[in-house]
């Protein structure tokens, strides 16, 4: 398939036509906007995998290295995680920025596998309206 010249790749098509047809790609975890600027990590002290990745402001799972054992779900004091099959319709973009930003974490070296101190503003954050676009990311090294 060409478009103006340029040879659009298949997996590319793929993404485009599964975007098209409102189907996005399952994860078996979710963490979404009430982690942003709070980052509690009760969950990844009990993450038996280690399949959560840092950023400055929040936390991510990555959806290749959760096995679905549900561990992190209860422990989060800002309920900010969900099952996929049981995320809100308004979160669901949450999923790709969880693919997304797990990824480009991994290849930063921000696995996150002990326990922190929330940041120093959680409690004033944590009844915030908050939005995607609050999420802070790292500059490539």
């Amino acid at each position: 398939m060409y478009n103006e010249g340029r040879c659009i790749p298949k997996t590319v098509r793929f993404l485009m036509m599964l975007r098209h047809q409102r189907y996005r790609i399952p994860m078996p975890y979710v963490v979404t906007e009430a982690c942003i600027n709070c980052k509690h990590t009760d969950c990844v002290e009990v993450c038996p995998v280690d399949c959560f990745y840092e950023g400055p402001n929040f936390l991510v799972i990555h959806p290749d290295e959760c096995i679905d054992c549900n561990a992190c779900v209860p422990v989060c004091p800002v309920e900010a995680i969900y099952a996929d099959d049981e995320l809100p319709t308004e979160l669901e973009h949450y999923a790709e920025w969880n693919s997304y930003l797990a990824n480009q974490w991994q290849e930063l070296g921000h696995n996150i596998t002990e326990k922190k101190d929330p940041l120093p503003e959680a409690e004033e954050w944590a009844s915030k309206e908050k939005s995607e676009q609050d999420i802070l990311t790292y500059e490539e090294e």
